[in-house]
């Protein structure tokens, strides 16, 4: 994610080095932020009706956490903001997946894969830590809130539009913010992750990330959860569509405008 904020990889990255790296800073992401909305929805946990505003702070020092355990890999996390470097390569062919990391097939290949499998991963231990919470009677769309997102007004499209807008605001910044005079790293993309949640992230929950929705879905669909309901199959390529448009949409115009 900070490819250009954080310091270069001292050394060559093997596969299995680019792996574990987007795999265990994915899966930090997802516990953290998984373990944020749990607190705040499941029944008898000590943060119950923390609100919005916690579950927001919550992503986005979970997302600094996960920024910093995948530093050598440039902290994609995201699926979204991997094809965006794929895209930036097509325009500029220096652009690198991260520091010593090149654009290639397999390389790709490896950081998707890895944040997919991160993400439940993420998800399977956030269930651990509050499985006797998750055994408690509660409305099973409060389980499944923990894992996945979900719209509050359902409507597909328009839906898929805000999952769209909020990753592009995530993208632009990812490129624009290498080139400021002050580069404050990590750090700014945890605040940019709370500001689009504060800001746009009502209408969807915004998950302006595919592998932190449809890894944790299938990991509710799976886990045996009591009275966990459905898993909402019929929105799930809504958080995967979306942040792909506004990821491919936001690395164009940040290279076709000079941004980047």
């Amino acid at each position: 994610m900070l490819s250009t904020l954080l310091p270069m990889a001292p050394h060559e990255l093997t596969s299995t080095h680019i792996f574990m790296s987007e795999f265990l800073g994915t899966a930090i992401l997802l516990l953290l932020g998984g373990g944020v909305v749990a607190t705040n929805l499941l029944p008898k946990s000590k943060g119950k009706g923390g609100g919005w505003l916690m579950i927001n702070w919550g992503w986005g020092l979970a997302v600094l956490a996960g920024v910093y355990v995948a530093y050598d890999t440039g902290g994609h996390l995201n699926p979204a903001v991997t094809l965006a470097k794929v895209v930036g390569h097509m325009f500029d062919s220096s652009v690198e997946l991260a520091g010593g990391v090149a654009v290639t097939a397999a390389n790709v290949a490896i950081y998707i894969v890895a944040q997919f499998l991160g993400a439940f991963c993420g998800a399977v231990l956030c269930w651990l830590t509050f499985k006797q919470h998750f055994d408690e009677d509660c409305d099973p769309a409060l389980k499944l809130g923990v894992f996945s997102t979900g719209p509050e007004i359902r409507s597909y499209g328009w839906n898929c539009v805000t999952e769209a807008i909020g990753t592009a605001v995530l993208i632009l910044w990812v490129w624009v913010s290498g080139y400021t005079q002050t580069a404050i790293g990590p750090l700014g993309v945890a605040l940019i992750i709370v500001v689009i949640g504060t800001s746009l992230g009502g209408p969807t929950g915004y998950a302006i990330n595919p592998a932190r929705d449809l890894g944790p879905r299938i990991a509710h669909a799976i886990l045996p959860i009591k009275g966990k309901g459905g898993s909402d199959w019929g929105y799930s390529w809504v958080p995967v569509v979306g942040p792909i448009i506004g990821a491919v949409v936001a690395t164009i115009i940040a290279f076709t405008s000079g941004l980047a």
